[in-house]
């Protein structure tokens, strides 16, 4: 598959008073074009801020402190910030968890759009509302000509997203993120999202990378799966192939609490413990303190990732040379 982009040993930090905080800590992926990518983990494990990254919005006390963006095989980190400026929105462009703090709430919804497209497609006041109109079809916002003149707190949290949704996509950008675009919605209507995204992706042939921390929202659209933890990725795996026989005990605990079906009332299985503070990361693997199938070598030495039968990868002594397994 023709690559897209390419995130090779990025290394995202904050700088606090009590030392330097490694958020994202090495982390190398690729995503494909036309490819949909699920990026995969528990709240603090890095995810989002490497999603920040990739559209360079970290900012301070974070700094993004080395590695390499590649955007069609151009460094996004060397890009002077007004070309950056031109890349975001047009090129790759991100959806949010939570759109009503995303969109302003001054202004119109269908005005907000069309901004959008009249900045990247250099198009006039009459063109642009008539694409921005066409964009909230698209999402499947009922009376779209209607709805281009109401504020974001006229709409529903699954409106407001399909606007979020149809301003990303706006300039048919060759990468979509999307980071948590359904945890800030009603069950019900979290499917229709990611269902609207499965088509859009398709129909307009774009690459998605979709960041969440539920496998069982990933399990609906996802060719790949990369699971992080305290910064780093432990496994990376194609979707089937991490729900048959997941590679590591981290995404084992993941894949044993998500409720199964004809379960209700049971009790749901949890990882013990927390995500590590990134100022304090345990010696060994990052997950050895809470991993059941954990001994000696796992608080000693940090493992690397291991490759596994068919291009899988695995940081875990288990799977590598000298493990248990």
């Amino acid at each position: 598959m023709d690559t897209l982009l390419k995130v090779e040993n990025l290394r995202t930090v904050f700088d606090t008073e009590e030392g330097t905080a490694r958020v994202v800590d090495g982390v190398s992926f690729e995503v494909g074009r036309g490819e949909t990518v699920g990026l995969v983990g528990e709240s603090g494990c890095g995810k989002s801020v490497t999603a920040l990254s990739i559209m360079r919005l970290v900012s301070a006390p974070g700094r993004i402190a080395g590695g390499s963006i590649l955007l069609e095989g151009r460094d996004l980190l060397a890009l002077p910030e007004k070309e950056m400026r031109k890349v975001r929105g047009n090129k790759v462009s991100i959806v949010f968890q939570e759109p009503l703090t995303s969109l302003n709430p001054v202004f119109t919804c269908g005005e907000q759009v069309r901004e959008a497209i009249a900045l990247h497609q250099r198009l006039g006041r009459k063109e642009s509302k008539a694409r921005a109109i066409e964009m909230l079809a698209l999402v499947r916002i009922p009376d779209p000509e209607k709805r281009y003149g109401a504020y974001p707190h006229q709409m529903s949290g699954g409106m407001r997203q399909r606007v979020m949704i149809a301003m990303a996509l706006s300039c048919e950008p060759s990468l979509l993120i999307a980071d948590e675009p359904t945890s800030a919605l009603d069950v019900s209507v979290q499917g229709q999202i990611i269902e609207l995204l499965g088509e859009l992706q398709e129909r307009m042939h774009m690459a998605v990378l979709l960041i969440t921390h539920d496998l069982a929202v990933v399990a609906q659209m996802v060719h790949r799966v990369i699971v992080m933890y305290a910064g780093v990725v432990v496994e990376e795996a194609p979707m089937e192939d991490i729900f048959r026989r997941p590679g590591h005990p981290y995404t084992e605990g993941l894949l044993s609490s998500i409720a199964k079906p004809g379960s209700r009332g049971g009790k749901l299985s949890q990882i013990a413990g927390t995500v590590p503070d990134p100022l304090r990361l345990p010696p060994g693997c990052r997950f050895s303190d809470r991993c059941p199938k954990r001994f000696e070598k796992c608080t000693i030495g940090e493992p690397p990732l291991f490759e596994l039968p068919s291009g899988r990868l695995s940081r875990c002594w288990l799977r590598g040379e000298g493990g248990k397994a």
